[in-house]
């Protein structure tokens, strides 16, 4: 297991450095960084002038050597000119004095947002720690749901109660978050609704109740539901027809204990693994479940990012989530091999 452990940890390594290098460069082409430059100094900057704001603030060079140093395994500023002026990444505001020589983010340099104008490290753990306490509720309302209505529909299948909830898993699975957000908001959060919901999911930043957050954690718990409770579904109907259970069967165990103590684990392998495949999709679902309910967490963040060219912050928020994706994908191999022990590591 350990020396498994190892070998992915050098595949995920690698992996996070080959997508962060093709974000970096996506992210630093060359109209991009016109834009920064433009907007950071004149819009009225000719060619020459942009040329020069680039090579000062550490944006000229090749790419290859720019991601070397936005790492810090490669030197943030040079001497220039006859007078030895300092130009380069590591040169600005944060660093005061005598510049560090590598600014990257080994460093935990993750450089200055051009938006917010605050230090990117700062502004990522802040929204990251919004949304972390998003997906948690998430995750307590839609899992257990999720396997409750896939155990219940693939203990009998075929039965009234297993088309009902199948149903229901199918069509919550094919309404995306834009639209049953918008619905939930049209009927219990506006004049024209019900308005169950009167608090706003920007004010749960500073204190989470349950008439400002329910709205935002149902949205997503119930598009990710569906699917789990259909592969819940799928894995307990195999299970209920395997041999060992006919077994109990013929040797008059009850049903509630056959469900429970024999078929209830088994069923649940499958699930497991589409569960922690879930933490990467709730990701890309708070971007939208963000934006609709103006709750200014990570996804609310990358949007900003993306929609102002804000390269650094945009960068940060790249890595985050490679990271995540490659570390829910490690704990649900591991997990997949202590729940199903016929797996064995090769």
């Amino acid at each position: 297991m350990g020396l498994f452990i190892l070998r992915r940890l050098g595949v995920m390594l690698l992996t996070a450095l080959c997508l962060t290098f093709i974000v970096f460069v996506l992210t630093n082409l060359q109209p991009n960084l016109e834009k920064v430059a433009k907007s950071e100094g004149n819009v009225r900057m000719t060619d020459a002038q942009v040329t020069q704001w680039l090579d000062n603030n550490g944006f000229g060079g090749n790419s290859l050597f720019r991601y070397a140093e936005w790492l810090g395994v490669a030197p943030g500023w040079t001497k220039t000119g006859v007078d030895g002026e300092l130009r380069g990444r590591c040169i600005n505001s944060r660093n005061e004095g005598t510049p560090p020589r590598f600014c990257g983010i080994l460093q935990g340099d993750w450089g200055e947002s051009t938006v917010f104008k605050a230090d990117v490290g700062d502004i990522v753990s802040t929204r990251l720690g919004l949304t972390g306490w998003l997906m948690l509720f998430v995750m307590l309302l839609m899992i257990p749901s999720a396997l409750i209505v896939g155990v219940l529909a693939g203990m009998r299948e075929g039965s009234k109660l297993d088309r009902s909830l199948s149903t229901f898993s199918i069509a919550s699975t094919a309404t995306p978050e834009y639209v049953s957000g918008v619905i939930f908001i049209t009927l219990f959060a506006s004049s024209a609704g019900v308005k169950w919901f009167k608090g706003t999911a920007t004010s749960a930043a500073d204190d989470i109740t349950f008439e400002n957050f329910f709205l935002p954690v149902l949205t997503i718990s119930l598009y990710g539901m569906g699917y789990i409770a259909r592969m819940t579904r799928a894995s307990m109907t195999e299970v209920m027809a395997a041999q060992y259970i006919r077994t109990a069967r013929l040797k008059g165990v009850s049903f509630p204990n056959i469900v429970l103590k024999h078929a209830l684990r088994n069923a649940l392998i499958a699930p497991f693994t589409v569960i922690m495949l879930q933490f990467p999709w709730l990701l890309n679902g708070v971007v939208i479940v963000e934006s609709l309910f103006n709750y200014k967490g990570f996804g609310w963040t990358l949007v900003q990012a993306a929609g102002n060219n804000d390269i650094e912050l945009l960068l940060a928020c790249s890595v985050v989530a490679v990271f995540v994706v490659l570390i829910t994908q490690l704990i649900s191999d591991i997990g997949y091999v202590f729940l199903n022990p016929r797996i064995r590591i090769a």
